[in-house]
């Protein structure tokens, strides 16, 4: 039987908003930056849950990039879209802008990219579909997907040769 194949639009969230009140604000009149992860992850889980038609549960989240900072009165809109999946994982990308209401400008502030496992009622790992990209945009998030996974298991290669080595328990 062969794989289940789905699109990136298949599970995608596009342009979702929450506008930044008071409570939003952390000491430097910027919007809390936990309050965005919290978001994001939310997001991102509704894609991984899209995209496997089952429970997913994040794994890790990689590369948080805070690019601009967002202020009260803006509103941040969010965005998220499968990059790749493997067998029981997905690499979701997430986005946010900070939007002037007023004028319709947006400042790119928020880039972050999340791993998510599909897992079974009892908690074990289950297959994914394949993501097929359909655009240009699509197949470069792909291959970049692939290479910062290669980075992730590196490093957790080399964090474990390293404590071995440091602590003799191998």
């Amino acid at each position: 039987m062969s794989k289940l194949k789905k699109s990136v639009a298949a599970s995608a969230v596009a342009d979702q908003v929450h506008k930044v009140f008071p409570n939003d604000i952390n000491s430097h009149q910027t919007v809390f930056g936990g309050a965005m992860v919290a978001h994001i992850d939310r997001m991102a889980l509704v894609v991984a849950e899209r995209h496997a038609g089952q429970t997913c549960v994040t794994a890790s989240v990689d590369a948080l990039h805070f690019l601009a900072p967002a202020k009260q009165g803006h509103t941040l809109v969010f965005s998220a879209a499968v990059n790749r999946s493997w067998n029981s994982s997905m690499e979701i990308g997430a986005r946010v802008e900070a939007e002037d209401s007023h004028t319709g400008e947006r400042q790119h502030v928020v880039s972050a990219y999340l791993t998510f496992i599909a897992v079974n009622k009892d908690g074990k790992a289950v297959p994914v579909p394949e993501l097929v990209p359909e655009t240009e945009q699509e197949k470069l998030r792909r291959g970049e997907a692939r290479l910062r996974r290669e980075q992730r298991l590196r490093q957790a290669e080399e964090l474990k040769r390293y404590r071995c080595q440091a602590t003799g328990s191998c």
